[in-house]
């Protein structure tokens, strides 16, 4: 066929299974732009507020779903505005496929409007190979086929992430007889598997553990191994404990399940974990928040512990923690086969001479719950930040999905809202940016347009994404936006006062007044923009706003105020923030602390 070099790159998407494109038009992509309306490669296009958004609607569609969605900007600022989104995707290995445009090959160098050249001509994407698998530069229309189809096995193989093409403005209009290669032509059949003396080496640490405990990450979502790492967990009586990304590897109302470790984690994750002989690992990086900052006895003790680390990249096998037992495979396949090798009459056996380590497990839950009950109860105003959540989860259904922003929110949904499926947990586990959830719900909905999608975010996080209220209303994108208002950063001003005894800018306060609490009329802006909304200060208003929202055809938006000083999840780990050398006391007490990581 003769195509031009965006309709190569709109073909190939609509052949290779993209439902959507996001992003915001400019002069050097609107050629592009353009094939998306030519027949045989038409896809809806989602016009956003923010470019930044249009990455995190994609990578929200991805973690819904498993499929990849496309992003898509001109170039200059509008690039750049991306990158935040691409590390985000980056360090939380999800499929994202951004293309751009870029000066015309023929006078790239020169200075042309929004081209970076100084260090290197046409430099953008020398930015963009720091936060993505793989970065292509097309430099004809021929070239294009081959990328798209490479583009797509690097961002879909092994540890999934976002990759980026490059289109210049004149290879976007030239035309030349290309072949669209059929991607299941050009993709590897099947995934990893482990190798057998790794599994066989796992099964027998396993057999003799006496506190087994699996952590799941990211990465056991990823695989959609939650069914087999649950029978796993109950065929040898494993506690399961979670990173914020491994939140829906299993069901929370399974017995078994202890909470998440970590700074944020809940005491029972935290101590059970700390305590376990043998930890299995899936899918999980060991990041200072999940592992206490590594501070030894917190979250982890390893050594005496023993790993058995099942992941996907062999980079992460050994790169934190010393691992007895490391598995390179697909977490699925390792599971199953760790699983075909435990009968179940062994199985049995270990859950009978393991009834002490589950006695353990079962206080260890009752004093979790003895500890945060009174705050998911609290029938005070401003509401603590756990009580729309308990309201939340009465309303919305088992398989409703939640995407969550940073900050406070984030730590209080891990603790205090339960999820019992794969894949409607979704949250910015290591780049955390604040403006992430918005957009990223709407790309989950987009995904999964029959399940009921609620973002929870802070006022402060909202404020970064406000104007995608437009995005949602344009298209029809029918998400709850709920907004825990508490007037400012507060889990930046908790932090500050714990290491420093005092905070700086972290609260939204009338500096240039009488230094009184400022907030926006988020409920109204919301209506502003023609969503329905509610704006919640009364007990008996909550749990009946929630169910308005979730029952409203089109985007609605919950405001409820709630407590600067209740305002957070428990801090029931370590986070190693260091204090500056005049604060004595706060020194005093990091030392302590500091002198217990152990860094291998």
């Amino acid at each position: 066929m003769k195509l031009t070099g965006g309709q190569v790159v709109a073909k190939a998407l609509k052949d290779y299974g993209v439902e959507y494109v996001a992003g915001v038009p400019g002069h050097g992509i609107w050629a592009l732009f353009d094939a998306f309306l030519q027949e045989g490669s038409e896809i809806p296009f989602i016009q956003v507020m923010h470019e930044q958004s249009a990455v995190h609607m994609a990578d929200g569609y991805f973690r819904a779903s498993g499929k990849p969605m496309a992003c898509s900007t001109s170039v200059g600022p509008g690039a750049a505005n991306t990158i935040i989104g691409l590390a985000t995707a980056y360090c939380d290995s999800t499929a994202v496929f951004y293309v751009s445009g870029s000066p015309q090959t023929y006078m790239q160098g020169h200075g042309t409007m929004q081209e970076l050249e100084r260090q290197q001509d046409n430099a953008f994407p020398r930015i963009t190979e720091q936060v993505t698998k793989r970065a292509w530069q097309a430099q004809s229309t021929t070239a294009l086929p081959t990328i798209m189809h490479r583009a797509f096995n690097e961002m879909l193989t092994g540890r999934p992430g976002p990759v980026h093409v490059e289109v210049p403005m004149d290879v976007q209009v030239e035309a030349a007889d290309v072949t669209i290669h059929p991607l299941e032509k050009r993709m590897p059949l099947g995934v990893a598997h482990p190798d057998p003396r790794a599994i066989q080496a796992a099964v027998d640490l396993l057999l003799g553990a006496r506190r087994p405990v699996i952590v799941a990450g990211g990465g056991a979502i990823t695989a959609n191994a939650s069914a087999e790492l649950t029978a796993l967990a109950e065929r040898i009586g494993a506690a399961v404990s979670i990173t914020w990304n491994g939140k829906g590897a299993i069901a929370e109302d399974n017995e078994l399940f202890i909470g998440a470790v970590g700074q944020t984690g809940t005491t029972c994750g935290n101590k059970i974990t700390a305590s376990a002989d043998v930890v299995i690992s899936v899918g999980c990086r060991f990041t200072d928040w999940s592992a206490s900052s590594y501070a030894k006895g917190v979250s982890f003790s390893f050594p005496p512990s023993k790993l058995i680390h099942i992941d996907l990249d062999p980079r992460e096998i050994g790169k934190t923690y010393p691992t007895e037992v490391g598995i390179v495979s697909d977490a699925k396949i390792a599971l199953e086969q760790i699983l075909a090798a435990i009968p179940a009459e062994d199985g049995q056996k270990l859950r009978a001479r393991n009834a002490d380590f589950h006695a353990n497990v079962a206080q260890a839950k009752a004093d979790w719950r003895a500890l945060v009950e009174p705050r998911e109860s609290s029938r005070e105003t401003p509401f603590t930040s756990q009580r729309p959540l308990v309201a939340l989860r009465k309303v919305l259904p088992r398989d409703g999905i939640v995407v969550v922003g940073s900050g406070n929110t984030q730590g209080s949904v891990k603790q205090s809202f339960p999820v019992y499926l794969p894949r409607t947990h979704l949250t910015s586990g290591s780049y955390s940016p604040m403006g992430w959830a918005v957009p990223a719900a709407m790309g989950a909905k987009l995904a999964c347009p029959d399940q009921k999608v609620v973002a929870i975010v802070g006022d402060g996080d909202f404020m970064m994404s406000l104007p995608e209220m437009g995005t949602a209303v344009m298209n029809g994108i029918n998400v709850v936006f709920l907004v825990l208002n508490n007037q400012g950063y507060m889990s930046i001003r908790g932090g500050q006062r714990k290491f420093m005894g005092r905070h700086v800018a972290s609260e939204f306060n009338r500096h240039a007044g009488n230094g009184e609490p400022y907030s926006a009329d988020i409920a109204a802006s919301a209506r502003a923009f023609g969503l329905e909304a509610w704006k919640v200060e009364k007990n008996e208003d909550l749990e009946p706003a929630l169910q308005a929202a979730l029952d409203t055809e089109g985007p609605t938006l919950v405001e409820v105020i709630v407590s600067r000083d209740a305002a957070g999840p428990f801090a029931t780990g370590w986070w190693d923030f260091p204090s500056p050398a005049y604060y004595e006391k706060e020194q005093e007490a990091y030392a302590e602390m500091r002198a217990k990581e152990q860094m291998f």
